[in-house]
């Protein structure tokens, strides 16, 4: 069967104009997981022209100064922990101009925690990460990656969290000047 070519040149063009073609993005946009409690995106896009902000990893403050140091009690569970390093990164986040709705990636790294049989508290790490992500204040959700690590830098830790968040173009442009 020979094909005509401008036919398909009008079979290029009809696919642009259907409703199915891509569309120009201009803001992130954020595909749900399957559970819609869950606080975070199963992928996140960013459009062109959004700054990208990395984070460094943080780690948790001593949540008990009398308890002995570097130990786990010192930090406190993995939740308490994971609030105490989402609130570090919140206030990087704020220093920039930034909140935790423009986060669009996280990975979490936990140590197994012995008072949970040297398994990770992945339940403790996502009660803490639910009252940031996805919630009714800031409903906006990163993809994450969380794994269990043997140690992290800091005895006693067992949670450290980096971060990488966008800046809006309009954000951008204001900065720049």
């Amino acid at each position: 069967m020979k094909r005509h070519p401008i036919a398909g040149l009008m079979l290029a063009a009809s696919l642009l104009a259907s409703p199915f073609a891509a569309r120009a993005q201009d803001s992130v946009s954020r595909l749900p997981l399957g559970d819609p409690k869950f606080p975070i995106a199963a992928a996140v896009t960013v459009p062109a022209g959004y700054a990208t902000v990395y984070l460094s990893g943080n780690l948790p403050d001593v949540a008990k100064p009398e308890a002995p140091k570097g130990s786990v009690e010192a930090y406190g569970n993995t939740e308490t922990q994971t609030a105490s390093v989402l609130a570090k990164l919140g206030a990087t986040l704020d220093k920039l101009g930034l909140g935790y709705g423009d986060v669009v990636s996280a990975t979490v790294y936990l140590v197994g925690d012995p008072g949970n049989g040297g398994a990770m508290d992945f339940a403790g790490m996502n009660a803490a990460f639910s009252k940031v992500f996805g919630s009714e204040a800031q409903p906006n959700k990163p993809a994450r990656s969380t794994v269990q690590v043997a140690a992290l830098v800091l005895p006693g830790a067992l949670v450290e969290i980096d971060l990488i968040a966008v800046q809006r173009p309009s954000a951008v442009k204001r900065k720049a000047k």
